[in-house]
């Protein structure tokens, strides 16, 4: 839905918790591979900048060469992937915990249902107002 900031939240959201399954099933997969790095994905805090831009107040840009303070558009939110290799606890170098990376499975199972079911109500919200009533 074209210029709908909260469907543009919902879309984000979805894609960088599908990121970050897929960097935890890379993490379980490779719990036993000497010297990898489990990887994490973070997107969170540039969706906060975004719902949060109307009360901050952007610098003034002469030139577009210049650096913004704000993001201008939810288009411009990518979740990103880092490898977190500074955590070695085992003897083979691999950093991976079993027991965490299930609990972050669970957890972003959870928000991705619970962002499904945002999404299911918001897109049934768009068929009442098209259809005028029930």
């Amino acid at each position: 839905m074209r210029g709908d900031l909260t469907w543009g939240v919902i879309e984000k959201d979805l894609e960088g918790l599908a990121r970050r399954m897929e960097a935890t099933s890379q993490n379980m997969a490779n719990m036993n591979t000497p010297k990898y790095a489990r990887k994490e994905v973070s997107f969170e805090d540039q969706l906060k900048e975004i719902i949060d831009m109307p009360s901050r107040l952007p610098m003034k840009r002469s030139s577009e060469r210049h650096f913004s303070n704000v993001r201008t558009d939810i288009t411009e939110v990518k979740p990103w992937e880092r490898q977190v290799g500074y955590e070695i606890y085992r003897l083979d170098q691999n950093n991976v915990d079993p027991d965490t990376e299930v609990a972050r499975l669970a957890e972003t199972r959870m928000m991705y249902q619970a962002m499904s079911r945002v999404m299911t109500r918001k897109i049934s919200m768009y068929r009442r107002a098209i259809g005028g009533g029930a």
